[in-house]
């Protein structure tokens, strides 16, 4: 297979995956009512790493710079 057909494949089906890892998260609304009642050391400001909430984020940024190395990648005539 054509090396350019590969990257077009795999920048499709990462563009789909961030998409939807994007739409699951919640907004930055969702815990704006904690900021004016001084809960800012809270359990969850301290574990959020390790929640749903934490995968996705990370899934977001991993996907995130995925998509953007294969698009440079495309772009670089081979």
């Amino acid at each position: 297979m054509d090396f350019k057909l590969i990257l077009t494949i795999l920048f499709i089906l990462v563009s789909v995956a961030l998409t939807i890892v994007i739409l699951c998260q919640e907004g930055k609304d969702a815990g704006f009512g904690s900021a004016f009642t001084g809960q800012v050391d809270s359990y969850w400001e301290k574990n959020k790493g390790r929640s749903k909430q934490g995968a996705l984020i990370r899934a977001t940024r991993f996907l995130g710079t995925a998509f953007l190395i294969i698009a440079i990648l495309l772009q670089v005539s081979f």
